[in-house]
């Protein structure tokens, strides 16, 4: 991988964190405990607790992501960089593009 590939990888993880520590406050806000007291109908309520568990799952999904990013920020001058982390062959350029957090190639992934 040259330098160039390298920054442009490094220009889109810094993208991504910056997307997704943004996202991050709106997950939490939307993950918060629905209060008993609302005066809502039992439909809406199940509703609101359905959406809520939707959003604890993206806002675990992101803390995940924005960590793998961090990570992968920190690597991107070391040697192996840009290599599966499970059969050590050059992950393609559009993945890394696509999923910076990525530390896997496409089979490995599975």
């Amino acid at each position: 991988m040259n330098l160039s590939e390298k920054e442009k990888i490094k220009l889109q993880i810094e993208a991504q964190i910056i997307k997704t520590e943004e996202a991050i406050p709106d997950l939490r806000e939307q993950s918060k405990p629905i209060s008993p007291e609302n005066a809502i109908g039992r439909i809406s309520r199940m509703d609101a607790i359905n959406n809520k568990s939707i959003a604890e799952a993206a806002l675990r999904k992101a803390e995940i992501k924005l960590s793998n990013l961090k990570y992968m920020h920190t690597q991107i001058h070391e040697k192996g960089f840009g290599r599966c982390a499970r059969c050590k062959q050059q992950i393609p350029l559009g993945r890394l593009l696509l999923m910076p957090q990525s530390k896997f190639c496409v089979n490995c992934s599975r």
